[in-house]
């Protein structure tokens, strides 16, 4: 399935979600990559700009590639000191604006825009601001929760964007999403609930996740699922304390109903 946009109208423009993307494309395209646009950022910036949970876990202790490997500070067999790098409070929200490569990017950006657009209209500008941040922020924290010596560096929108889809499930439920579904090699576009889209992405993270721990060898793909369901159990928790103006917007039947 691949969303292409939702039915609900906003009432004010999103500049929030807008800077947010522009945000996240200019980082990617222009600090980040360097050029090489397909092959994702340098290791070096990513362990240097990348939220690595050892180091939130061991204040002081920090990492660094050693013969292309990440180490760190005061792990067994470990001796010497990393290069400096950037203050690990810093790491946090960069790490949000960094992504691993193109179809990253475009994926994270492509479900801001369709859902972050009526979660900013429904509570205003500066409190979207700390809604997307905060939901960042408890995905990391998901995500360090379950392997917290891990010293792989966690980069990408998609926890604070997993806040969005949580807080719009909630506001939303009967929106429906304009979706284009393949099949082998045919598609279609037809026009789903946000309920049974956003639910079964959920879904999927739970049981990816679960999997990850169950055979932590497996090669999960790098993607931090925990990252993903923290960050949207965050928006269903919080998105009543932030949004201000709600609305259950049902859009007229397109057929007689009696």
């Amino acid at each position: 399935m691949f969303p292409l946009k939702d039915n609900i109208p906003t009432d004010r423009t999103a500049f929030v979600t807008i800077a947010f993307i522009a945000i996240n494309v200019i980082v990617y395209f222009v600090l980040q990559s360097k050029g090489a646009i397909f092959s994702g950022p340098s290791e070096s910036g990513v362990v240097d700009y990348g939220a690595i949970p050892y180091e939130v876990t061991h204040p002081g202790k920090e990492c660094g590639i050693d013969a292309q490997q990440i180490v760190c500070e005061g792990q067994a067999g470990v001796s010497g000191t990393a290069p400096d790098q950037p203050p690990t409070i810093l790491t946090l929200f960069s790490s949000m604006f960094m992504h691993g490569g193109i179809l990253h990017l475009g994926g994270n950006m492509l479900f801001l825009w369709i859902f972050g657009n009526n979660v900013e209209d429904s509570m205003g500008h500066v409190k979207f601001v700390a809604f997307y941040l905060l939901g960042g922020l408890v995905a990391l924290f998901g995500q360090i929760i379950i392997d917290p010596d891990a010293a792989v560096p966690t980069i990408g929108a998609s926890g604070a964007v997993a806040g969005v889809l949580g807080g719009y499930i909630l506001l939303y439920p009967r929106a429906r999403v304009v979706t284009l579904i393949f099949i082998v090699f045919f598609f279609t576009i037809i026009e789903l609930p946000a309920m049974l889209i956003l639910g079964f992405w959920f879904l999927q993270q739970v049981a990816f996740g679960y999997f990850d721990l169950a055979n932590p060898t497996g090669g999960g793909g790098g993607v931090a699922y925990f990252a993903h369901i923290g960050g949207f159990v965050f928006g269903l928790l919080a998105i009543k304390l932030f949004a201000s103006r709600t609305k259950d917007y049902s859009p007229p039947p397109k057929y007689p109903v009696y």
